[in-house]
């Protein structure tokens, strides 16, 4: 018989951090995943570097950066582990990183750091790590503790730690195990739907944008009416299919199917102002006006779609520029849905906040806890999700109960 003081199952950023730090406590603890690989997600985040936190992060004000249905939840447990001690970790193991924009921190070199390091400080606890193995039924024993039905045998643990993740990207490895285990043991969910992710547009209607795949630039974009509204002031991205970037994936945590988002393609630029000054002064075709204010693809696109502008500039009619700089400084388009977990970086909802304990990440159930991006708690683009793994993790390795 296996006999742990915990068994964690999910061996992602939550999860081996949790191992690490219970395993220093001195804690007898086992991890399982059922990938043949660890941390996956790590090793593809950040264009290969892994961005690990966000300097920027308030623990007093998390709803400014997370989404969940209780977003004062997630506060307890930021406040403990901030930004600033996963920064001296990873100094502590001589990890170069930079800042990039806007608070974030990423590897110089590459992700594989931050494993190497989770995977040193697994060692350093005794952790043991079992991959390649499915949990196949998970069973509470009436003197509590649970039982794990696995390929690699039976393994019995006082704490059970759910650490498995979202939906998101499922071909390396994402499952709903962690909810479907929540909702074994009585405990209720969250919807949960695809977030930081592109969007996407059918038709005829997109045909002429099509032809800019590729091309990027700053924007303003926003959703939401009055108290729902959320802007954001980042880098598009057009695709073959619809629209990505920094500012769709923020977006689209917050937008809604069916509704409108509103991009201002030239945020630095008083468009009705350039353009009727162009009018007055030059004797060049709208169109190269135009790209002196945004890029030159995207000018193109815009001034081929009506005849009207397609003549010096001293020659379209007010009319016609005022509805060119109100189409582009405020382009209002629906998307007909987005890309889908297969492109998604996490998944919004998940395991419900009222059954779980924001000191501790203890469930309902007694000696079953649930952390990372499995709980309802959804971060922004930027560091932001792997700082919750880290901290949810944290208070739940300070908080199982000691060695037998």
């Amino acid at each position: 018989m296996n006999t742990w003081d915990v068994v964690i199952v999910g061996a992602g950023a939550a999860g081996l951090f949790c191992a690490g730090v219970a395993g220093q406590r001195g804690l007898k603890v086992l991890v399982i995943d059922h990938s043949d690989k660890v941390a996956e997600k790590i090793r593809i985040s950040g264009g290969g570097r892994c961005n690990f936190t966000n300097r920027r992060l308030d623990a007093s004000a998390p709803q400014k950066h997370f989404i969940s249905q209780n977003p004062h939840f997630c506060r307890s447990a930021l406040s403990r582990y901030t930004p600033l001690d996963f920064i001296d970790l990873v100094q502590k193991h001589g990890i170069a990183f930079h800042e990039k924009h806007k608070g974030q921190l990423f590897c110089d070199h590459s992700a594989e750091d931050i494993i190497r390091m989770l995977l040193a400080e697994c060692d350093a606890g005794g952790v043991t790590l079992r991959t390649a193995c499915s949990v196949k039924a998970v069973r509470h024993l009436e003197g509590g503790g649970y039982a794990l039905d696995t390929p690699q045998g039976l393994f019995e643990t006082r704490s059970l730690v759910v650490a498995t993740g979202g939906l998101s990207i499922p071909k390396i490895g994402a499952t709903a195990w962690g909810y479907e285990v929540a909702t074994q043991f009585g405990l209720r969910l969250v919807e949960r739907r695809a977030g930081l992710v592109p969007l996407t547009f059918d038709g005829e209607a997109w045909a002429p944008y099509a032809q800019l795949a590729g091309l990027a630039l700053p924007v303003g974009i926003e959703t939401g009416e009055k108290k729902t509204r959320m802007h954001f002031d980042e880098d598009l991205l057009f695709t073959h299919r619809g629209l990505s970037g920094p500012a769709v994936l923020q977006i689209s945590s917050y937008w809604q199917d069916g509704t409108p988002i509103r991009l201002n393609l030239a945020p630095e630029v008083d468009l009705p102002a350039r353009l009727q000054e162009a009018k007055l002064r030059s004797k060049k075709l709208l169109g190269n006006e135009l790209a002196t204010l945004v890029p030159s693809r995207l000018a193109e696109a815009w001034v081929g779609q009506d005849a009207a502008l397609q003549r010096t500039s001293a020659e379209v009619p007010d009319k016609a520029l005022n509805k060119l700089a109100e189409a582009l400084s405020n382009w209002c388009l629906t998307p007909t849905g987005s890309e889908g977990y297969k492109k998604a970086e996490v998944t919004l909802g998940g395991v419900d906040t009222r059954d779980l304990s924001s000191q501790t990440m203890e469930s309902k159930q007694p000696g079953l806890y649930f952390i990372g991006e499995v709980i309802d708690v959804t971060g922004w683009l930027g560091g932001y999700n792997f700082q919750w793994a880290w901290a949810s993790a944290h208070a739940c390795a300070q908080a199982l109960p000691g060695p037998a």
